[in-house]
């Protein structure tokens, strides 16, 4: 991270030339699978999208970014998801201390999953077609995921997590045409403890010169095992995104 910070700050005193850039993006996201165990040694396992049925969910995410010259590049992501379940279950479910038993009574799972980035990338290749940034993602994340009965007036149960990883980032951009090009975007890390992968394959097509737009598909994957929580979750975009230079 002290490497990471010194990259950051020879960008943003780079006597280069600057521009300011806004991106959102916005598309359904489907459910893969879900798995969770709190806690993560003595909870039982169950899955939000197989004992529960996960609902399409609205993803959405902006980014604030700022380039110095042609290799430089700084930016800051907001990315909140939430995505609900609902069901009953099948067996009894012992969830962050709190016993759910099988039967008709229907539940409401959450699972939130808060993303804020801030990510530098250094532009490693310049060729007439081909451009590939490399760099890395302080990632914080503000987790939650929780049971509550949807209509009897029984107490349910939550655990929060608030965490700070970080991550490599990457971007490759294949020009077809003066205007068109494919792009493979993402943050991704694996480690023994656990993984986290946010990747974004695009088609990119640009109207003007300070005008991109995009459509594409977004894997987001990844989890950890530890004693105090066990969650490995898979969700797919359908992804629509305009950047704009300021």
């Amino acid at each position: 991270m002290k490497r990471f910070s010194c990259l950051l700050v020879l960008a943003l005193v780079a006597p280069a030339v600057a521009h300011w850039y806004v991106d959102v993006e916005a598309g359904p996201v489907f459910s893969g699978y879900n798995d969770v165990r709190i806690p993560g040694n003595t909870g039982t396992l169950f899955s939000l999208t197989e004992d529960l049925h996960a609902r399409t969910a609205l993803g959405f995410r902006a980014r604030l970014s700022k380039t110095f010259g042609d290799r430089h590049w700084v930016s800051v992501l907001v990315a909140p998801l939430r995505v609900e379940s609902r069901g009953t279950l099948n067996r009894d479910v012992l969830f962050a201390g709190t016993l759910f038993p099988a039967g008709e009574n229907e539940l409401k799972g959450l699972y939130r999953f808060d993303s804020y980035r801030l990510t530098y990338r250094y532009g490693l290749v310049r060729a007439r077609r081909f451009r590939l940034d490399l760099g890395l993602t302080a990632k914080v994340r503000d987790a939650e995921i929780s049971l509550d009965y949807r209509h009897v007036m029984l107490p349910g149960a939550s655990k929060t997590n608030t965490g700070f990883v970080p991550i490599v980032s990457f971007r490759a951009d294949w020009s077809l045409g003066p205007r068109v090009g494919l792009v493979l975007d993402g943050d991704a890390l694996g480690v023994p403890q656990g993984r986290a992968e946010d990747v974004t394959a695009a088609l990119r097509i640009g109207f003007g010169d300070r005008v991109d737009a995009r459509v594409g598909y977004r894997v987001l994957e990844g989890g950890s095992d530890a004693d105090e929580v066990y969650g490995f979750a898979l969700f797919h975009y359908a992804v629509a995104g305009v950047t704009v230079r300021l």
